[in-house]
């Protein structure tokens, strides 16, 4: 034994064969999916942090000073400050639920994972140095476009400018800080591995690293905004004028407490207690809630006073998404029902209904867009004057659709009450008509899903089709619901092609979403980093509506 000790290196005899083999199976591991990291990272995380690395300059064909959150301001206004504002405080409120999963773990196994915290500590300046040197390297590489200007574009010339881009005096120090950072970090890591040997080693080193990372990002954004919102005040004095700031900040903060209060009185009311306590509860959340909402009423007129643009974008796609996803719903769910019974020729019916989704946007985009025509010979418009109707200008029609109606009947609707345009209309009949199909597809094998067993036994209780369809068809569905009414806001919020073929002048904008407004601007009137602002405040909208969706209709979601 002694002699195969000997015969063994350093490394097999710091590792026994368990742990070699673990080793291998990791290493094997991290390698296949290397390749999908590097792609995700390349195609998906570069382009956001160029995105935000843009929208905080002036840049218009190429870039200028950085000019922190005035294109934010510019586009919603002093609402720019209030998000940056909650960005991070929540930033610090995530370190405490970070901080209790930690001491739950320290509870439930009697860890002591207290050398962690070095590693911990390091592991978050590395990502902060990185992204230091990522950024101060990034300008010195877009100027390279700028230092071609004259010179012969060879292959040489690029490679050389390349590497006077990397060499920069302001890049190279970071790059330093960056290696000897990594290398501690390493060397510590390691260290406390090797001190502390627990299978929960890596996984504290981990919450540790979030904790301080999450500090950083906190108090950086609190004092990034702090001096942001100084030197607003400063330029604002100087030309006798008061930015607002403040008082609309100190508004919308409170409403926003106002409403958490009442959301934490409301779940409490939900508790056992005596009747007068369940009602000052209930009472006291209805209060709060109401003045939570007048408080934050402040923020249509905050954004109101940013970007007309942004402001009419933003009324097109709630309206474009309050048309779709509930009819499309609601029509695929009957007809997945309906096709779903054993009948001759459903299996055609289900072909039929896929067919629009199959087919390429574009086209049936252009033909909706005929159909559609002004012309007193278009198809839809023909159908009218057969029934005795007047012709309708469709897409060309900026008049909202409500307003139109109350017209036909001899009412006078205000202006508010108009509703979608026409235009708009015809681009929610379309987008109905393509994704129905897609939606039953999906509903059908939530549908297969369903065991025959509790079917046979409510109409064995006697329960007619509604029943059955109210107390288990329905509930069984709602994984498929949650499902397919996520995807249908986020992509009613992100649709431009088919909504940029039906757009026309004569609609006055009616048509333009929110996509269509970043587009416009972005490869139109060449604002790249207004354009990537708003593109950053449309996630936001995105973010936020699937949170919102999340806690509202997540909760109800039955998983059998």
């Amino acid at each position: 034994m002694i002699e195969i000790m000997e015969n063994q290196n350093p490394l097999q005899r710091f590792f026994s064969a368990s742990k070699r083999k673990k080793i291998k199976e990791y290493l094997t591991a991290y390698l296949f999916i290397a390749p999908s990291t590097i792609l995700i990272f390349i195609f998906g995380i570069f382009p956001v942090g160029f995105a935000l690395f843009v929208s905080l300059h002036k840049w218009r064909i190429k870039r200028t000073a950085m000019i922190g959150l005035d294109n934010y301001v510019d586009a919603i206004g002093n609402l720019a400050y209030v998000a940056v504002f909650f960005l991070g405080i929540g930033a610090l409120i995530g370190i405490y639920f970070l901080i209790k999963k930690i001491i739950g773990l320290v509870k439930q196994y009697d860890d002591h994972p207290w050398l962690c915290i070095l590693p911990g500590i390091l592991n978050a300046a590395i990502a902060f140095s990185f992204l230091n040197w990522f950024f101060k390297l990034l300008p010195e590489v877009l100027d390279i476009a700028d230092k071609l200007r004259g010179l012969e574009k060879t292959r040489e010339v690029f490679v050389t400018l390349l590497r006077q881009a990397f060499t920069a005096e302001s890049v190279v120090p970071a790059w330093r800080v960056f290696l000897w950072i990594l290398l501690a970090g390493i060397l510590v890591g390691g260290a406390v591995l090797f001190l502390w040997k627990s299978k929960r080693n890596l996984l504290y080193q981990s919450y540790f690293a979030l904790v301080f990372t999450a500090l950083g990002i906190g108090v950086g954004l609190l004092f990034y905004l702090k001096n942001q919102v100084s030197s607003a005040y400063a330029e604002a004095f100087a030309n006798n004028a008061d930015p607002g700031i403040w008082p609309q900040f100190i508004t919308i903060t409170s409403g926003v407490i106002l409403l958490i209060l009442a959301w934490w009185l409301w779940r409490r009311a939900s508790k056992p207690r005596s009747g007068w306590a369940f009602w000052v509860h209930v009472v006291s959340a209805l209060f709060l809630l109401v003045g939570g909402w007048l408080l934050i009423g402040e923020i249509p007129t905050i954004v109101a006073s940013g970007d007309k643009d942004l402001w009419s974008g933003l009324k097109v796609t709630v309206f474009f998404a309050l048309g779709t996803v509930p009819v499309q719903l609601t029509l695929a769910l009957f007809l997945a029902i309906l096709l779903f019974q054993k009948m001759r020729g459903s299996n055609v019916f289900r072909i039929i209904y896929f067919i629009p989704y199959v087919t390429p946007a574009i086209a049936s985009a252009a033909i909706f867009k005929q159909m559609f025509s002004n012309r007193h010979s278009a198809p839809v418009n023909m159908l009218l004057q057969t029934l005795g109707l007047e012709p309708q200008q469709w897409l060309f029609e900026p008049q909202g659709v409500n307003t139109i109606i109350g017209q036909f009947f001899g009412w006078n609707l205000p202006d508010w009450a108009g509703g979608p345009s026409l235009a708009l209309c015809v681009v929610i009949l379309h987008s109905i008509w393509t994704y129905v199909g897609y939606d039953i597809v999906i509903y059908m094998a939530g549908l297969g899903n369903i065991t025959k067993e509790l079917i046979d036994a409510a109409q064995s209780d006697g329960a007619n089709k509604w029943q059955i369809f109210r107390y288990i068809t329905f509930p069984l569905l709602s994984p498929t619901t949650y499902f397919l009414s996520l995807v249908s806001i986020i992509g009613t919020f992100k649709a431009f092609n088919t909504i940029w073929i039906f757009r026309d002048a004569l609609a006055l904008g009616t048509t333009d979403a929110f996509s269509v407004t970043i587009f416009i601007e972005f490869f139109e009137k060449l604002r790249y980093g207004y354009a990537s602002a708003m593109a950053f405040v449309l996630f936001a909208i995105i973010l936020g509506l699937t949170f919102i969706n999340n806690k509202i209709q997540g909760s109800k979601v039955f998983y059998g």
